[in-house]
């Protein structure tokens, strides 16, 4: 029965190993390809071609202009704030801008586009052939980060259409064109992406580059910026294979979550002899599953043709001088103001920060500007100014499910606790502690807060002396041990030490005083 019992278990075990491999073989028969196509909204009073108001936000269907609802006889104007911001990000992004583009029609028919087409630039777009280089790093997911590239094919303007409303209850769909002809520009990247991760972080990069220039909010929240994710897998060396995209993706880790979903669906699909077919999909945020909408739409069934009411877009490519019709390119150019790429080399260079910690504090503008406060003074350690950042103040900050872009703490407060800790007025404990009380209570200084509830750490020697004593005189057991060689039981009698004062007292000199006593 023994010889028998532990087959069955070598069975299993052999069996579970068996399983891991066929799973990682598989995937290893596979490559996953992933190109990205988003669409950010410009930061602009008015929107594309109308003098309508572009908000978010607004009562329904307040910001409408006529040429907005498609009344015949309107014709569109186009704002020159728009071509700005769009060869601004063109040129943050490395792109050729072209000297000429021009605007198509783009048809198809929806209840929250009026006119039936949209305005965009399909052939002629205003920028193309450029880069954006990122950094992959999702902590637990990757042991140190890695650079990536993704080309672009191109960038273009276009309008934005409405927004459908669908009301389960009384079972109708309802409109609101406050969002239609807002200004968009659509970037388009070439398929050289290989998972969600990658996808992920370079929409991230995008978010901090379109802020720093202003270009857009880049709240993806608010549809500012939205994210059409196209995926294939085919066999190593097979040209591209059949894709899906995956609609209006709106989160930084919801797109890592669909393509992950949707690499994962279309390998179950051909491994079990199953084909893809050329569709759209949506994703399902809650459920964590991509959905099917519709049947992929080709170029043929969209019919463009160009618009017939905007003349072609003529910009200045080598004089810093500009007119009232033609933008000048180089002045644009020098308005590029420093981006996310060097604002981590600065970080690794004047700061000796590791690159996690760079990459993790450019990801988020308001640590960052933090940071940078507290380490304009050289007396502070920007690794250590960096960790309460990171370790502490953001994993606070994610247990109360607060955005750090959200963050009610002031620099001033940050640099009060972080100098409390620094001259061991408090523990580090404490110092967390600390962190949370400010989030309830952000009328009171750290300093108040930490007077109040008696939680400065004691430094008096004597008393120090004495809490040693007891510990010592309560675990004879353990002090013998000490006595005996086993050196290693100290840290079991600091242990109790740090219990015994429940925390409060400068362990760096508490362990001193310890190893005196005991040496004694």
């Amino acid at each position: 029965m023994k010889l028998l019992s532990i087959s069955r278990v070598h069975y299993k075990y052999c069996k579970c190993l068996n399983r891991r491999y066929l799973s990682s073989t598989s995937s290893k028969k596979w490559q996953s390809v992933v190109g990205l196509e988003v669409h950010a909204q410009l930061n602009t009073e008015s929107k594309l071609f109308s003098g309508a108001q572009n908000t978010f936000g607004g009562l329904v269907n307040d910001c409408v202009s006529l040429f907005d609802a498609a009344i015949p006889g309107t014709l569109p104007v186009l704002n020159r704030k728009c071509v700005e911001l769009g060869i601004l990000t063109a040129l943050a992004l490395s792109c050729k801008v072209n000297e000429v583009s021009t605007f198509d029609r783009k048809h198809y028919f929806y209840a929250d586009l009026p006119s039936g087409y949209q305005i965009t630039q399909q052939r002629a777009p205003l920028a193309s052939d450029g880069v954006i280089n990122f950094q992959v790093f999702t902590p637990g997911v990757h042991k140190k980060p890695y650079t990536k590239s993704s080309k672009i094919k191109q960038i273009q303007l276009e309008q934005d259409s409405g927004k459908s409303l669908h009301d389960n209850e009384l079972k109708r769909s309802l409109v609101d064109l406050n969002r239609a002809g807002a200004p968009l520009i659509e970037v388009v990247f070439e398929p050289d992406l290989e998972d969600g991760e990658e996808a992920a972080a370079l929409v991230k990069e995008l978010v901090l580059i379109v802020q720093r220039l202003g270009a857009c909010s880049g709240r993806m929240e608010e549809g500012a910026l939205r994210v059409d994710a196209n995926v294939s897998i085919r066999r190593p060396g097979d040209p591209l294979s059949t894709r899906t995209e995956i609609k209006n993706i709106a989160s930084v880790r919801g797109v890592a979550g669909a393509i992950r979903h949707e690499i994962d669906r279309q390998r179950t699909v051909l491994e079990n002899g199953g084909r893809i077919v050329n569709e759209t999909r949506s994703w399902d945020a809650v459920a964590r599953v991509t959905v099917p909408m519709r049947d992929k739409e080709v170029v043929q069934d969209y019919r463009y043709m160009p618009e017939p009411n905007l003349p072609p877009l003529r910009v200045n490519l080598k004089s810093k001088q500009e007119t009232r019709d033609v933008l000048s390119v180089p002045l644009i150019k020098d308005m590029i103001p420093e981006l996310p790429e060097e604002s981590r080399s600065k970080l690794i260079q004047d700061y000796s920060l590791r690159p996690e910690f760079a990459i993790q504090l450019v990801n988020e503008p308001v640590l960052l500007k933090i940071f940078q406060d507290l380490t304009v003074e050289k007396t502070r350690n920007p690794t250590k100014v960096a960790n309460i950042l990171l370790n502490d103040l953001l994993t606070v900050l994610n247990k109360r499910k607060i955005d750090a872009s959200m963050c009610p703490l002031t620099s001033e407060c940050i640099r009060e606790l972080f100098d409390l800790l620094v001259q061991k007025r408090i523990s580090l404990e404490t110092c967390r502690k600390t962190l949370e009380e400010l989030l309830d209570n952000e009328h009171l200084t750290p300093s108040k807060i930490i007077e109040e509830r008696g939680w400065f750490l004691v430094t008096d020697e004597a008393v120090i002396t004495k809490m040693c004593n007891e510990v010592i005189e309560n675990n004879p057991k353990l002090v013998k041990q000490y006595k005996d060689g086993k050196v290693k039981v100290l840290r079991a009698l600091l242990g109790l030490l740090v219990k015994h004062s429940d925390n409060k007292i400068d362990m760096s000199l508490g362990a001193k005083i310890m190893e005196e006593i005991l040496k004694k």
